[in-house]
């Protein structure tokens, strides 16, 4: 049987108003969303053998994205079909998640997901790894404890498990603080993903609220050192913690960095810089396929840091939320970076 990746978390439709010159006839663009997804197509074109988990309504747009899912090399027998509805969220023309975005995501059938409704032992039989994102868990307290349900189960069977502590601001409106939900789920997670201030947020780490003022890489990225530390010891199980940075220096001019703690030791990866962005959204996700598909295949972590970086890297030039480089266009890419 072959050992596969699960990626649970709400696949979403993402629309967003069409460039310029094309909305005179197409006024909004389409395009399918949600963060585990987005990893999911990427580990997919990677060669990397994926499962998908979610929930869908049992209508015919379903049956036209997984058909879509399994198109993009992405197993779909793990989708659960209940509810009435999927999740859309608005995003302005070349906007960030973090900045110009709105969420309609009440009463999507992923929202409506409770404990006991996934059978486990079926969708974990083959998997030798899940991975899922701080997203879910905002949505509410019936899915936060459904993410917990997930990573217990993979850990009962000794499965690897990752977590993105992507931050949405947006979510968290249900009553619970961040910090009341995701230490419980981190406790459960091998690898830690996201960056110094999102642990602030969600894990309550240590933030130096100077930082900025020094703003030299090193002081950057001696900060992810601390709080991948900091992290590891506040969770023993997390063997390994990730922390990505990245600058819009101006309208125009965008840095790009990351680093990964992993066996004592720190890696980190070559400066990105680019003058334009098309799409700034799932870059974080492709950076979390990069560090998958690295450990994945056993990789060495100064190798694995370097593909992770150059994919999420490569992202924010590609139309929509998932990205469709392979594996010869991402290492080119980081080559090419260290010419």
């Amino acid at each position: 049987m072959i050992s596969k990746v699960l990626c649970f978390g709400e696949l979403m439709v993402r629309i967003s108003p069409a460039p310029n010159e094309e909305a005179e006839k197409h006024p909004f663009l389409l395009y399918m969303g949600g963060a585990e997804a987005n990893t999911a197509t990427a580990l997919a074109g990677w060669s990397v053998p994926v499962k998908y988990c979610t929930v869908l309504p049992d209508n015919f747009m379903s049956e036209y994205i997984v058909n879509y899912l399994e198109y993009r090399g992405i197993y779909t027998s793990s989708i659960l079909f209940s509810g009435n509805r999927v999740g859309v969220y608005y995003l302005d023309r070349g906007a960030d998640l973090k900045s110009s975005v709105v969420y309609d995501r009440e009463r999507s059938s992923f929202s409506e997901l409770k404990r006991g409704m996934i059978d486990w032992d079926k969708v974990l039989r083959d998997v030798s790894w899940l991975n899922l994102t701080a997203i879910s868990p905002a949505l509410n307290e019936n899915v936060a404890d459904v993410c917990l349900e997930a990573l217990e189960e993979a850990s009962r069977r000794r499965i690897t498990t990752s977590i993105d502590l992507n931050y949405r601001s947006r979510l968290w409106k249900y009553g619970k603080q961040p910090i009341e939900v995701m230490p419980a789920l981190v406790e459960q997670c091998d690898l830690v993903m996201g960056n110094i201030w999102s642990a602030n947020s969600l894990l309550g780490t240590a933030i130096d609220e100077g930082i900025h003022q020094k703003g030299k890489r090193e002081d950057y990225l001696a900060h992810a050192e601390a709080t991948s530390l900091e992290i590891m010891k506040m969770f023993p199980r997390c063997k390994s913690v990730a922390n990505t940075f990245r600058f819009d220096k101006d309208s125009e001019n965008l840095l790009y960095y990351t680093s990964l703690f992993t066996g004592g030791k720190q890696y980190n990866s070559s400066e990105f810089r680019t003058k334009g962005v098309i799409d700034r959204s799932g870059s974080g996700d492709c950076f979390m396929a990069g560090l998958i598909y690295g450990f994945y295949n056993k990789h060495q972590p100064q190798d694995i840091v370097n593909y992770a970086t150059a994919a999420a890297f490569g992202k924010l030039q590609e139309k929509g939320d998932a990205t469709d480089q392979d594996v010869f266009t991402v290492t080119k890419l980081r080559a090419d970076n260290d010419l």
